[in-house]
């Protein structure tokens, strides 16, 4: 009985112990919680019901990504506020839906500069041979897919026609990722009618459900736990715009002549390639000159796009 009784207090201590070390180990580690998955959303408008196990574990997988993936997700945040209010008054003016603009965070993250291995190029990641086939001009001196603006517009063109071909966004998403070419026989290979139901590779596979995250992510980010101030917010610059349809020189000394250097001139125009301008064409280039008050976060204001992206 007295061997019974010490084998008990020698567990009891041990358990006591164990629980004790366990609730340091805790402590010692943020409380990661996992998001819900909601039982359907709308995307351009079309209904996504995510009642389906492989539908929501596959957006499961994208939310976390993006919740947990605070470095790049925070600046999208930032980048959002300077470039959404621009980038989706041209998909309305286009006829676009607003979502689609997710379709761009997937693809850059939103950054200006973004080039991909494969030299996809700006937010919108199109391609040299593709740009060029929707109307930017795209070589060493000037690469319009850098332009923001002209950039939107071209992938208004592509998504247009994607739409007209399959009458789906989720499809026409997949497509941006794949080629049409691709999902197109895809679709008639396994005779289903979305790309919802398709076997894809593990990139595009994911890619529509991405660009769902983000949509779910960005609508408001505090109930994931971000907490950012309007102050953290990136700004819209606020730019003057000289019609330039000479050669130019050097854009330093242009800068200069404007009161900025050269470095601030190719911030505000990204599709500026060189320190010179040919333009045997004598084309007309919009060039942004920006306000010397918009360049000093003391004079540059605070604005805020969406009011679930900050605290204050």
């Amino acid at each position: 009985m007295k061997y019974i009784k010490s084998l008990l207090v020698i567990a009891t201590m041990c358990a006591v112990a164990l629980g004790s070390s366990a609730q340091r180990m805790s402590d010692r580690f943020m409380t990661v919680a996992s998001p819900d998955v909601p039982a359907a959303m709308t995307f351009c408008g079309d209904h996504v019901n995510l009642d389906r196990i492989d539908m929501a574990e596959r957006l499961d997988r994208e939310l976390i990504t993006t919740i947990y993936g605070q470095t790049t997700t925070s600046l999208i945040i930032k980048r959002a506020n300077r470039l959404f209010p621009r980038l989706i008054e041209i998909l309305k003016e286009n006829n676009m839906p607003e979502d689609l603009i997710y379709l761009a965070v997937a693809e850059s993250s939103l950054d200006i500069n973004a080039v991909s291995p494969a030299k996809a190029a700006g937010i919108w990641q199109f391609m040299p041979a593709t740009g060029k086939q929707y109307g930017l001009e795209v070589n060493d001196d000037v690469d319009e897919r850098f332009d923001p603006e002209k950039e939107t517009v071209a992938a208004c063109k592509y998504l247009r026609g994607a739409y007209s071909r399959y009458g789906n966004w989720a499809t026409v998403c997949a497509s941006y990722n794949a080629g049409m070419g691709k999902i197109s026989s895809e679709l008639s290979s396994q005779q289903v009618n979305t790309s919802f139901d398709l076997r894809l590779v593990n990139e595009t596979s994911r890619y529509v459900f991405r660009i769902l995250a983000y949509k779910l992510f960005l609508q408001d980010p505090k109930q994931y736990g971000y907490r950012l101030r309007s102050s953290q917010l990136y700004q819209p610059i606020d730019c003057d715009i000289e019609e330039v349809s000479t050669p130019v020189a050097s854009w330093v000394t242009w800068a200069k002549e404007h009161g900025l250097t050269y470095a601030q001139l190719r911030d505000a125009n990204p599709w500026i390639r060189s320190t010179k301008l040919p333009n045997a064409s004598g084309k007309v280039y919009m060039v942004k000159v920006p306000k010397q008050e918009s360049l000093y976060r003391s004079k540059a204001g605070n604005t805020v796009y969406n009011k679930n992206w900050v605290v204050d």
